[in-house]
């Protein structure tokens, strides 16, 4: 079923507040499940007892996690009351999922080291950002040069999960690569911008305002960028965006397979292992909430049920015959 002209114009109203292509994609996917489910009767005819049901569904039917219930949630409440303008009451009466969240897949150290050796250049300093620093895929590929701080040795993050920013570590080690490649950038940009038809980088509405000349500087170009300028399909102007997040996904499965690691291995492992090798050394359940960006110290503690070796961390008494 293509869009509907209500879910285009739901679509062009977030986009134009400068909501994430990733964002907009996922809130469309349930918003429009909503409407199908309500037998495309009209969201402003619907009410709480509406969305009540759907959640319910979503929970005994389709048994989802009560993260992805939870997002649902926040899509249909965005498009009742930012995009409709209408209220929504107190949202209790549905049935909660009760699927429990999976433990995360993390690496040992061997592993690690064993993954990053299969790679070089620019997807091993990619994948040793994930880890060294627990970044998110789309944190990483949206890091901007002036982003990297040698100094303090840190990496700034902004408009990470949750629109909200924060500082993470750097490894010391990385420093020499990251200078070769902001030197690389830099000269991607000095032959970008021989083209007459080169727009500059994307940046959001209000800092192109203020910085109007910030487009054609170093700082705020992509440190990892696409390898072609592309026509931006909002401006319809010649830009270079970041790298592209389905190659990074790739390489990484690529550098697993070539390891022999038979755990399945995403960027998020990457960043899982991060949280439980600092753990590991000793480092403070709210110094790695910190570090990951995570709003509430529980999400963190998962990391902790990861270390203990056995059922809450008991020696099997088989081990001592």
């Amino acid at each position: 079923m293509s869009k509907s002209p209500f879910l285009q114009s739901v679509e062009s109203f977030m986009r134009t507040r400068r909501y994430s292509r990733r964002t907009i994609s996922t809130y469309m996917h349930w918003m429009k499940y909503f409407i199908l489910f309500n037998n495309k009767q009209h969201p402003s005819e619907l009410g709480d007892m509406d969305i009540e049901r759907f959640l319910t569904f979503l929970a005994v039917e389709r048994n989802v996690s009560a993260s992805t219930q939870k997002i649902a949630l926040n899509a249909i409440v965005f498009l009742k009351t930012k995009f409709l303008k209408q209220k929504v009451g107190h949202l209790g009466a549905f049935a909660k999922s009760r699927r429990q969240r999976k433990l995360p897949v993390v690496l040992t150290k061997t592993e690690m080291t064993s993954l990053l050796a299969q790679t070089s250049g620019t997807a091993k300093l990619m994948m040793s950002l994930l880890y060294g620093s627990g970044l998110r895929r789309m944190e990483l590929l949206r890091l901007r040069v002036k982003d990297v701080d040698f100094d303090f040795c840190q990496v700034q993050v902004w408009n990470g999960k949750g629109q909200k920013h924060r500082l993470t570590t750097m490894a010391e080690e990385l420093k020499e690569p990251l200078r070769w490649q902001i030197e690389r950038v830099k000269n991607i940009l000095e032959d970008d911008k021989k083209n007459v038809d080169y727009s500059g980088v994307w940046l959001p509405d209000a800092l192109a305002r203020k910085y109007q000349k910030a487009r054609f500087q170093l700082g705020w170009h992509y440190l990892f960028p696409a390898s072609k300028t592309s026509i931006d399909p909002e401006s319809n102007k010649l830009r270079r965006h970041h790298y592209d997040e389905s190659a990074l996904n790739k390489q990484i499965k690529q550098a697993a397979a070539l390891a022999g690691i038979e755990k399945q291995v995403s960027s998020h492992t990457l960043r899982h292992s991060f949280a439980t090798h600092l753990l590991q050394s000793g480092a403070d359940i709210r110094t790695v909430q910190q570090q990951l960006g995570h709003a509430d110290v529980k999400t963190t503690e998962i990391y902790t049920h990861v270390l203990k070796q056995g059922a809450q961390g008991v020696r099997s008494p088989l081990s001592n015959l």
